[in-house]
């Protein structure tokens, strides 16, 4: 019987020939993550279990992120626990705040190597579905789930249902991958894809770059998908051989395809050449509209990063938009790099001195401003446009102010002009 890329590999690690939507499985697990939020309670359930360590010390995989740098002796407290347990069971894959290696959970974990085509990976974090766009089933779960996942190594699934998002074409230029699934997000609804994978497919796929890859699949929960995946092709191949060598030559991946029967709930062709500049306005990102379909929208405040758009690509492109040009006077710009390999090569490239030039406040490698943290937090009445995932009501601050989504160049232009702006604006 035929199936999709996400069914074939729970049905792998189901250890089935077969598995249907619907199906509940218990598969094995390649890789499980945890926060500085969701880590202590987990712990917490892991130690009323009784268990003596984890199931492998180099499939658990923790990230302080959230609240660091801490910002109050709470959240010090959560990392000390944290970094208590991972030095307890000798986790390898523990990062410690400044270290070569970290960063934002779901920028670290692909650039260090962790993730690979056909592993079934969970993480207490809705985003962990970041993951699918190099060929991996990833999804998020509770504490809970990431405590008993720590004992056992495996979890229950039901075997989701498919969209199969047929991209064709080519994105115009300045048109990113944000664009395209704030787009595919206003026209399905934040409860589009409810407990289904969405499935990426058609000959547009090999024009996305893995940095676009990776966006949209972070966002595939903001349609309420289980999973969001890219079938593996050069591009990934190339992004392994980079960033994961020793695992791409030791073969550790497998490569699933779904079949050309595989059965879909429904299939939704997307002209990647009709996608435009695209905002989500509050409160949900699907409410998705056009660049220069609506009257100004003044602002307080640009977020760009997070573990959507904290990517060297991203760092690259808000450079070369913003050089030669000024923060809107009174407005705040937080650039925000996905971790210190990402901050390193902006050194490199002398983008963090094109940051301060623009009058940015560069920030440490945190998710702090996104999930309304810390460093970016906003006022009563105070909007922000973010490159961040969510923008539901007080996501960022306070309960009156308000988010407004978008990719890396309607956020630099915003900056710029002090209200929501397309980057042909910026010469204006």
């Amino acid at each position: 019987m035929s199936m999709t890329m996400t069914q074939k590999i729970l049905a792998a690690h189901a250890g089935l020939d077969h598995v249907s939507a619907g199906q509940l499985i218990e598969a094995k697990l390649d890789l499980v993550l945890g926060n500085d939020v969701t880590t202590p309670p987990a712990i917490k359930v892991f130690e009323e279990t009784g268990a003596a360590d984890v199931f492998d010390k180099a499939k658990v995989a923790l990230v302080p992120d959230h609240f660091t740098p801490n910002k109050d002796i709470k959240s010090a407290e959560h990392c000390a626990r944290m970094r208590t347990f991972a030095r307890r069971f000798d986790i390898e894959n523990y990062y410690e705040q400044g270290e070569a290696t970290f960063g934002i959970e779901h920028v670290v974990l692909p650039e260090n190597g962790l993730v690979m085509p056909g592993y079934v990976i969970i993480g207490a974090d809705s985003h962990t579905c970041t993951y699918g766009a190099l060929g991996a089933f990833a999804t998020g779960v509770g504490s809970t789930d990431l405590a008993c996942a720590m004992v056992v190594g495996q979890t229950w699934f039901r075997v989701p249902e498919a969209i199969n998002f047929k991209l064709v074409g080519k994105l115009n230029p300045g048109i990113t991958g944000k664009d395209l699934i704030l787009h595919i997000i206003g026209m399905i609804g934040v409860d589009g894809a409810l407990y289904q994978s969405m499935e990426f497919t058609g000959d547009g796929v090999a024009t996305l770059p893995m940095s676009d890859r990776l966006t949209i699949c972070n966002m595939a929960i903001e349609a309420g998908g289980k999973n969001g995946i890219f079938p593996v092709d050069e591009i990934t191949l190339d992004y392994l051989k980079n960033f994961a060598p020793e695992r791409f030559d030791r073969g550790e991946y497998t490569v699933f395809a779904a079949d050309e029967d595989a059965e879909y709930v429904r299939t939704i062709e997307v002209d990647l050449a009709k996608v435009p500049l695209t905002v989500a306005f509050p409160h949900l990102p699907e409410n998705a509209r056009e660049i220069g379909s609506f009257e100004r929208v003044d602002i307080d405040q640009v977020v760009i990063g997070s573990c959507t758009n904290g990517r060297i690509e991203d760092m690259r492109l808000a450079a070369e938009l913003l050089k030669g040009h000024k923060v809107s006077k009174g407005l705040r710009l937080i650039v925000i790099p996905g971790s210190q390999r990402v901050y390193r090569e902006c050194l490199r490239e002398g983008l963090i001195e094109v940051f301060v030039d623009a009058g940015a406040a560069v920030s440490a490698r945190t998710c702090g401003p996104c999930l309304g943290g810390h460093m970016g937090i906003l006022a009563a009445g105070e909007r922000c446009v973010a490159t961040t995932n969510r923008n539901f009501v007080g996501r960022m601050g306070h309960p009156k102010s308000e988010v407004y989504l978008a990719g890396v160049p309607v956020a630099c232009a915003s900056a710029v002009k002090g209200y929501i702006a397309g980057p042909a604006e910026l010469d204006a």
